[in-house]
């Protein structure tokens, strides 16, 4: 979800990899072991939480997240949690990172070390103060100084423990000084408006006469303002710190007059005294991306070239093609030229044209497509997007069998339990690979029209330049669909979606032993035993030396490389698209029925959208409400003030809406985004909505009666029907001249060497030889067009930032005080544009 800022749109992600912790302090019982978990906070507001390892003072995780950040942010913390099973669970310690910190540790294997958690440091949120200064007479000739202190309202504070009841405490601070005022406790909101005015005195009376003031006052500058917010708890505790602002009365300097919005900031001192080093550490892979997107018409020089690239002969000199080699990883390349090729349907004729270049290039037909080209991440990319609904509705099924009956598979003697039985392990994992590999085999009807368009241009493109080898035209293909899409899918569930988590040890051995089998039987390799190193596997693999599976995945290659007879939405079996808990308001289907909130489980597939009393579905048990995905008429955001309640959306549907609160802002834009795609197609999608519920006769945005009254809100702007391939074309080639920019030097040296290849026909020169230049002409001619579309969109860039900074102001809403490194920056800036201007 993009923040629009003056025609530009701003999108934020985040890619984060939890490796492990280590070190982590024992627990101070006989025991000593602990359950530990991992939480991943944008500022307070935990947005995903890791399994939990049982019993381990070195937890690893293994996890991958990633999300689009819907808001704006100043940490991105991680916690580390033990688990209680009685009372609260404790917190161990965390890692708090600065947004502008980030990309210090971008891409980076990171240790950090473990920091101490204490109620009085973790705060989030601003709130706008409003100071004045002014001079009273009384009535009997005394002169005094008066503060008048405006809190005005908050913004984004955390909410504790489920609720969030904020109240402020006022008081000046300095020498004899001890007032404290507090405003009204405002109930469930966390972004309060208080609008309260309260009075200082802030010099001791004087005495009035014509002639002059002896001003007797105070130094005002040993004088502050302080402001606590607090968050009202029935609990025995006592009320929770939200933050604080401390504001010297020097800013409010001749005036007497200070307007500003403040960043709230941690208690002073309130940390407890430990020591670092006693917490552990967690290891962090962070790579967060902001991107700044203009309107479409800025991008359509890079774009056109982009896009143009599959009819470039040679391919070498395309634009696309000179990406993937001034990138340092081909994988950075790779990601947004698919969805930028994807979303303009012209994946099929680039791939094919980059993969015909890559198998004239090679040599021996059995290293095909095996190192890690541009062709080859390229269509690895695409089979993650196009066919993850294909992997869903094939794997996940049996997936989920596996990790949920750990059945022991372990075929290793050095590793096999005394317990266990190593023919009872073997024919259980001769079992599931048997299964596996059938659903495999037999999804041929189900693979994706994009990815056989692509499988059969690969097929064509082998078995031409290699005619002896009769089985190249399989090995193309399976080079691919077994070894780079279904094995490692297999071997880590978890990263395709198949499982929401890491799976344990045991069961991420099993896998790990169904991979390489699958992976072998998919290769169609001559001699099958000499490909495991392990002579038990090779012991194992003597089950299926049978004509029959050969067959049958030459069958599966044949069908799915047959140019795109299948079409995706053929597939009739219900696709799980996503499933959570979340709260649901009552829809009042029934007359007298209260209309209360309740904790349901919701399932999305590509058919309905249902909600149930548990998790899971037991026999004989139906849904509780059930949606089909033709009633879904709009899916909106709903403003928090309808219910004083965050995070909610409502699912509008022709007699009713649906009112549901997800458990964070990610969670809801991920629920909204889903549930708008999978429903895009619907003939009845409503143009306008209303962004507020209908409450007590009347909808709280347009204040209409009629409860059929139409929207008097427009529905948020049309996306993509297909799920998957839903893709911002702009943002894409955003993030391309990105990559362009960053790698200019590349750039330059790469038309240095068009330019010695043009001149010099002698041995080619080191540093050069990283190139794949096979006409120094054409591919100078469109790397002369790459720099001038760079060039001009990096000018595009520099103004656009140059007149933010001159509309910036320090403590407006956008830019509150508080934030020392922004400070810091706006001052360098401020100095750089004023030496500009000279």
């Amino acid at each position: 979800m993009a923040v629009e800022e003056e025609g530009l749109r701003v999108f934020q992600s985040v890619k984060i990899k939890i490796g492990e912790a280590k070190n982590i302090p024992p627990y101070p019982g006989p025991n000593r072991m602990r359950d530990c978990y991992c939480t991943v906070n944008l500022d307070q507001e935990e947005v995903f939480r890791t399994k939990i390892i049982e019993k381990s003072l070195c937890p690893f995780y293994g996890e991958d997240f990633y999300c689009e950040i819907p808001r704006s942010f100043r940490h991105l913390s991680f916690y580390i949690f033990d688990r209680d099973v009685f009372r609260r669970d404790n917190s161990i310690g965390k890692v708090a990172v600065k947004k502008e910190d980030l990309q210090k540790y971008h891409g980076k294997d990171t240790w950090f070390q473990l920091q101490p958690v204490s109620a009085d440091s973790e705060v989030q949120g601003k709130v706008h103060l409003e100071l004045r200064l002014s001079e009273v007479i009384t009535d009997s000739g005394v002169v005094c100084h008066k503060l008048a202190t405006r809190v005005l309202e908050c913004q984004g504070l955390p909410i504790v423990n489920g609720q969030c009841d904020p109240y402020a405490a006022v008081s000046l601070l300095g020498p004899s000084r001890s007032e404290a005022k507090k405003t009204k406790v405002k109930r469930k909101t966390n972004n309060p408006q208080f609008e309260e005015v309260f009075y200082f005195e802030v010099t001791r009376q004087l005495s009035y006469t014509k002639r002059q003031f002896d001003v007797e006052e105070e130094d005002v500058d040993k004088l502050a303002l302080r402001v606590d917010l607090w968050n009202a708890s029935n609990l025995k505790f006592g009320d929770e710190f939200l933050g604080e602002v401390r504001v010297p009365l020097r800013v409010l300097g001749q005036a007497g007059v200070h307007d500003a919005w403040y960043f709230l900031q941690p208690r002073e001192n309130g940390g407890k005294s430990v020591k670092v080093e006693e917490l552990g550490s967690l290891r962090l892979n962070i790579v967060y991306t902001e991107d700044h997107v203009f309107p479409s018409e800025h991008y359509t020089p890079l774009r056109d070239l982009l896009l143009h690239s599959a009819n470039v002969e040679p391919v070498s000199a395309s634009t696309a093609h000179i990406l993937g080699e001034v990138c340092r990883e081909k994988q950075e390349a790779a990601i947004p030229l698919v969805r930028l090729f994807l979303h303009y349907g012209k994946i099929v004729p680039f791939l094919s044209a980059i993969a015909h270049a890559e198998v004239n290039r090679t040599q021996d037909p059995n290293t095909i497509f095996r190192g890690n080209s541009l062709t080859s991440k390229c269509i690895d990319e695409t089979m993650k997007l196009a066919g993850m609904h294909y992997l869903q509705v094939t794997l996940k099924p049996i997936i989920d069998e596996i990790c949920t009956e750990h059945k022991p598979c372990e075929i290793d003697p050095v590793k096999l339990k005394e317990s266990e039985n190593l023919e009872t392990n073997r024919e259980n994992l001769r079992q599931y690979v048997d299964r596996i590999f059938n659903v495999i085999t037999t999804s041929g009807v189900r693979c994706p029209t994009v990815m056989c368009d692509i499988f059969f241009s690969l097929r064509e493109s082998a078995a031409t330049r290699f005619q002896v080898d009769q089985d190249v035209r399989y090995t193309a293909v399976s080079s691919f669909i077994f070894l780079r899409f279904f094995a490692p899918a297999i071997l880590s569930p978890n990263l395709f979606q198949l499982r929401p988590h890491h799976p344990d040890p045991c069961t991420s051995r099993t896998l790990t032993l169904i991979s390489k089998t699958i992976q072998t039987l998919g290769s169609l390799a001559k001699s099958k035993s000499a490909n495991f190193k392990e002579s038990y596997m090779a012991a194992f693999y003597d089950y299926f030396n049978e004509q029959k599976y050969a067959d049958a995945v030459k069958n599966f290659l044949d069908l799915i490389s047959s140019s795109g007879k299948w079409d995706q939405k053929s597939i009739e079996t219900p696709i799980m698209l996503k499933e959570g808990f979340m709260i649901k308001r009552a829809q009042g289907r029934n007359r007298f029925g209260m209309k209360n909130f309740k904790k349901r489980w919701f399932r999305l597939t590509n058919h309905e959208f249902t909600y149930h009393k548990t998790k899971g579905k037991a026999k004989g048990e139906g849904a509780l409400c059930s949606i089909p995905i033709e009633n879904i008429l709009a899916v909106e955001r709903l403003e928090e003030e309808s219910f004083k309640m965050k995070n909610m959306f409502q699912v509008i549907q022709p007699e009713r809406a649906l009112y549901i609160q997800a458990n964070n802002c990610v969670e809801a834009r991920d629920w909204i985004d889903i549930l708008t795609k999978v429903s895009q197609c619907n003939f009845k999608r409503l143009s306008t909505y209303h962004p507020s519920a209908y409450l007590n006769g009347h909808w709280l945005c347009c204040k209409l009666s009629a409860d059929t009254a139409p929207g008097c809100t427009p529905c948020t702007g049309c996306l993509p029907a297909n799920i998957q391939l839903d893709v911002d074309g702009d943002r894409e080639t955003e993030r391309i001249y990105s990559l362009f920019s960053n790698y200019m030097t590349k750039l330059v040296k790469m038309q240095e060497a068009c330019g010695s290849k043009s001149v010099y026909d002698g041995p080619e020169q080191e540093e050069y030889s990283s190139f794949v230049i096979d006409d120094p002409q054409e591919t100078y001619k469109t790397l002369k067009l790459i720099v001038s579309a760079v060039q001009t969109l990096e000018q595009q860039h520099t103004k656009y930032k140059r007149d933010k900074f001159k509309k910036t102001k320090i403590g407006s809403q956008e830019h509150p005080i508080g934030d020392k490194c922004f400070q810091m920056s706006y001052i360098r800036q401020q100095s750089e544009s004023s030496t500009y201007s000279i």
